[in-house]
Parts: structure tokens; sequence; C-alpha cells
């Protein structure tokens, strides 16, 4: 999440920024990312510019990363599946 600088409300990031922000903290270029996750620098370019993943795609790039991540929905009482 971020604060919004305009009207200070809290948005929730996008998973390209949030792959910008762990890529800075773990100082790896797009190009070493790709090729941690078997693809051309070039591919993961476009799908980071159009947001467009795939839970696999995810998955990959949270490995690659060192990190875990967990993909769930939550139902309108608070359940989460």
């Amino acid at each position: 999440m971020y604060n919004d600088k305009e009207g200070g409300d809290t948005m929730p990031m996008t998973v390209a920024e949030k792959l910008a922000v762990i890529m800075k903290r773990r100082k790896m270029t797009m190009g070493e990312l790709a090729g941690a996750t078997g693809q051309s620098r070039q591919n993961l370019s476009n799908k980071v510019s159009r947001g467009n993943f795939t839970e696999k795609d995810i998955e990959k790039l949270a490995t690659a990363l060192g990190c875990t991540v967990e993909i769930c929905f939550t139902m309108e009482n608070g359940e989460e599946i």
C-alpha cells in the first residue's frame, strides 16, 4: 500500500510496482530477474508494462526474488479462499 500524495488515501500497489520495490532492494535488474525466471528481458518487460501476469508467473517471480507469495480471495463475509 502507498499513500496518494494528493488526497492522502491509501492505494494498493500494482504487481509491477511491488516488483520494482523488491528488485531495487535486491539490487536486481529486469534482465537478471528475467533470466532467473527463464524468459527474455523483453518478454518480462512486456508483462510488467501490461500488468499481465499469470499466477504461475507471479510464483516464479517470487521464487527468483527470494520471496513467498500468497494469492487468496476474500468473500464478503471475510472468509478467505
